[in-house]
């Protein structure tokens, strides 16, 4: 654009300042630069041979508001080329099939009129037991995994996916139990089950969910010609004639059938856009488009629903959702950049947990829908300063769902995270500080009680409390725990109020989290550990365990490199003397050992987190722990990530993946 206008001012006056007859030629020269910058204006071609036809042009598309469904210009993506390790990956080109977009479906499903949502609302998807178990080491017991399943239900999410039935018996078990009690319950959230599109998995999973008041079955196929070609070794033809088979199939057993298209991003769009036609037709009723490798763009993402809008036939009845994985840092951007080109539900985990570098994060998808209310209100069809929540999450109990996820895998939160992290709304500098006492909103755009972080103790526990005022602190803070799981936890309560002074909120979710951890299967009970060490002293510690099948204790010692070790290494001995399961203890990896401090103070909890791998099967085991002291609590740690891993050398058979077990 700039290059005609320089041409016309300039050309006149770069005449060789050498030249004879200057001043004879002046205005003949002045007249042929005028010509050419004409000429380059009218004609691309003339453009073209000059050397001009590389510049790319820009996307045309920013300006769009993707709220309306009137025609507009669709955008023009310049040809880049990409490689990765796997190959040489495909550019995303849109070329052609123009069209009037789809109008954003918003009419009231059933269940939005049956729980009273705002069908113009942005919906939430929370994978958290279903992706983010798939991250190592996170796996959950089905107790573990019903527990979460009622938080997020308190969360306001609107579907949980529970996990992929197939996979092994307990996770059928885990998708069945939360179908039957949360999906139950009043203003229940949709429950979903992942399934592959083969009639095995489809009819596993509608077995799985059918408890539940609103059941749906996630079925998906890859849509990208390397996964097509490389993984499941199919033709687009033999994809589009499964596809219907499928979905057809999950329509006759749910009304609510959800289709993805594995690896969506790298597909070629106009196959992608016959592909979720076809699964229209065959009764999908919400179309997922999946970012599998986190690969995209935000800009490309919104590009890409905008032109299936356009080019996908019957695509207006159906809710668009997006899921996406963080291996670029641009998941949540992605994701916001896909409601404004018309997505309207959003596949996240509490912590971005998952697989590889992780999901969207749930905290952070909603939190930037909720803080730029002003900018995507009008996006969904509202006036710019209404009030209305974006989504249907309830705010404040986004950092107990958050510590929750936490304390069960092990995945601890990194403090600079957004919304969640420890430092999320700490500040240190004195220009900051100043400014925080005198205005809040001064370096804080959200207030840390709006999702639940309250530094307001009300009732302060000590060694003189109660078992009621122990009880209503632990629902003051979101715990509602069983007579049993009460009395376990206000045991170890006591126990802590004789080391500390006062108890705080952050203590007390630490000591339930130990407790009420899924343990009834643990064969090993630590019951004494005592260790020696010291600059001159060699580190030794003496451990007993009780074991619960045998019925017995038994007591053993061992050095090592410090108390820790020690403590580690004695354990092992004890285990690998009983012959558990396949092989011995010392068949065991450790992979992380971390310590953090629960609260501050020298009389703080310190929580250890120990992860395991088991050498015969590759899979990850973790154990977590909580005590005044950290060699205490690490044994402890250690004997239950051991418990789990134990328990489970029974069927060392991997469990069944979704994206890696392509049978069809």
């Amino acid at each position: 654009h700039l290059l005609p206008p320089i041409l016309t001012l300039g050309l006149p006056f770069i005449a060789p300042p050498f030249s004879f007859r200057r001043a004879t030629h002046m205005s003949s020269f002045r007249s042929f630069a005028i010509l050419l910058a004409l000429a380059l204006l009218a004609s691309p071609a003339l453009c073209a041979f000059v050397g001009l036809s590389n510049v790319n042009l820009p996307l045309r598309h920013a300006a769009a508001s993707s709220s309306s469904s009137c025609s507009r210009q669709l955008p023009i993506f310049s040809a880049h080329r990409r490689a990765a390790a796997m190959g040489r990956l495909p550019s995303l080109r849109m070329e052609g099939g123009g069209g009037e977009q789809g109008a954003i479906f918003c009419e009231p499903t059933k269940h939005d009129v049956a729980t009273g949502r705002d069908p113009r609302r942005v919906k939430v998807f929370d994978t958290t037991l279903r992706d983010g178990e798939q991250s190592p080491g996170c796996s959950m017991t089905s107790e573990e995994k019903l527990q979460v399943a009622k938080q997020l239900h308190r969360l306001g999410v609107d579907v949980i996916e529970a996990g992929f039935p197939i996979a092994s018996p307990d996770d059928f078990f885990a998708v069945q139990q939360i179908a039957n009690t949360v999906g139950t319950e009043e203003n229940p959230p949709i429950i979903c089950g992942l399934a592959r599109a083969t009639k095995g998995d489809i009819e596993r999973c509608a077995e799985a969910v059918k408890g539940a008041k609103f059941p749906r079955i996630h079925t998906f196929i890859a849509s990208s010609d390397i996964h097509m070609e490389h993984k499941l070794k199919k033709t687009r033809s033999e994809v589009l004639a499964i596809t219907k088979e499928m979905v057809t199939l999950a329509r006759s057993l749910v009304e609510d059938v959800e289709f993805s298209a594995e690896d969506a991003l790298r597909s070629d769009p106009a196959f992608l856009a016959e592909l979720y036609a076809v699964a229209i037709e065959a009764g999908a009723t919400t179309l997922n488009v999946p970012d599998t490798v986190g690969y995209t763009t935000p800009a490309e993402f919104k590009a890409l629903i905008e032109y299936l809008r356009a080019n996908t036939k019957g695509i207006e009845k159906c809710t668009i959702s997006v899921h996406g994985h963080d291996d670029l840092g641009m998941a949540v951007a992605n994701f916001l950049g896909a409601v404004e080109g018309g997505a309207r539900q959003v596949e996240v985990t509490v912590n971005g947990i998952g697989e590889r570098a992780g999901n969207a994060a749930l905290e952070e998808v909603v939190m930037a829908l909720h803080v730029r209310k002003s900018y995507y209100n009008p996006l969904l069809g509202r006036d710019k300063d209404s009030e209305d929540p974006i989504t249907n999450i309830v705010l404040r109990e986004i950092h107990r769902s958050s510590k929750l996820i936490t304390s069960l895998t092990g995945m601890l939160v990194q403090p600079n995270k957004a919304i969640v992290g420890a430092n999320a709304f700490a500040h240190e500098s004195g220009i900051h500080q100043d400014g925080m006492l005198k205005n809040k909103l001064t370096y804080e755009i959200v207030d840390a009680s709006t999702i639940g972080l309250d530094n307001s103790e009300g009732i302060v526990l000590g060694k003189h409390s109660g078992r009621a005022a122990f009880r209503s602190k632990l629902q003051e803070i979101g715990f509602e725990l069983s007579d049993s799981d009460l009395n376990k936890a206000f045991v170890r309560f006591k126990e802590l109020a004789d080391k500390k002074k006062e108890i705080s909120a952050m203590d007390l979710e630490s000591i339930v989290s130990d407790e009420v951890q899924d343990l009834q299967n643990n064969r090993f009970k630590l019951v004494h550990v005592q260790v020696v060490c010291g600059d001159r002293a060699s580190p030794s510690a003496t451990v007993t365990l009780y074991d619960e099948q045998e019925k017995f204790e038994r007591t053993d010692a061992s050095i090592g490199t410090g108390p820790v070790d020690a403590a580690f290494q004695a354990v092992n001995r004890l285990c690998s003397l009983k012959n558990i399961g396949q092989s011995g203890a010392e068949e065991v990896k450790l992979l992380e050992y971390s310590v953090s401090s629960v609260t501050a103070g020298i009389d703080a909890l310190g929580e250890v987190t120990v992860r395991l791998q088991d050498t015969n099967s590759g899979r990850v085991f973790f154990g977590r722990a909580a005590d005044t002291d950290i060699v205490v609590a690490s044994t402890h740690a250690y004997v239950n990530a051991l418990n789990r891993m134990l328990t489970q050398r029974t069927d060392l058979t991997p469990r069944l993946h979704p994206q890696l077990s392509a049978r069809l």
